[in-house]
């Protein structure tokens, strides 16, 4: 396993030395180990995990939604790949939930017949998203 020290990792992570050191008072990151002279080792999940920050803060999230997020994806699951996956779907329902409130005023406008179409249109791929989710997370009609 590859260990980085933190100016290592902030290069390659394309962010500040100090955001990294920020990151892990905050216990959005945690060093892999820390060498006899206290210098700290981050691991390659430590990348990921900047990664899953860096994209919820472009999506307007606060560094405490952030650590409240992780904290609870990380008790419920152990798996890295799980929880990024997990996390891009929190960010994406995120940001169609700005678009829908966007588009709210729009839609208030149309005709009841553009409503009817438009509601046809998404009522079938919606359902079975939710119901993916649903069953991803043992909660599906058929678990």
């Amino acid at each position: 396993m590859k260990l980085y020290k933190i100016g290592e990792l902030s290069r390659i992570a394309g962010v500040s030395p100090r955001t990294i050191d920020y990151y892990t008072k905050l216990g959005l990151l945690h060093p892999e180990k820390r060498s006899d002279n206290n210098y700290r080792f981050y691991s390659d999940e430590t990348l990921l995990r900047l990664k899953r920050i860096e994209d919820m803060k472009k999506e307007k999230y606060t560094l405490e939604e952030i650590r409240t997020t992780m904290l609870t994806l990380d008790k419920a699951v152990h798996n890295d790949q799980v929880t990024d996956k997990l996390t891009n779907y929190q960010v994406l329902l995120g940001q169609l939930q700005r678009e829908i409130k966007e588009l709210d005023p729009m839609i208030q406008q149309l005709k009841p017949n553009q409503l009817k179409k438009i509601y046809n249109l998404i009522t079938q791929p919606t359902a079975a998203c939710a119901e993916a989710l649903l069953y991803l997370l043992g909660k599906g009609p058929f678990t």
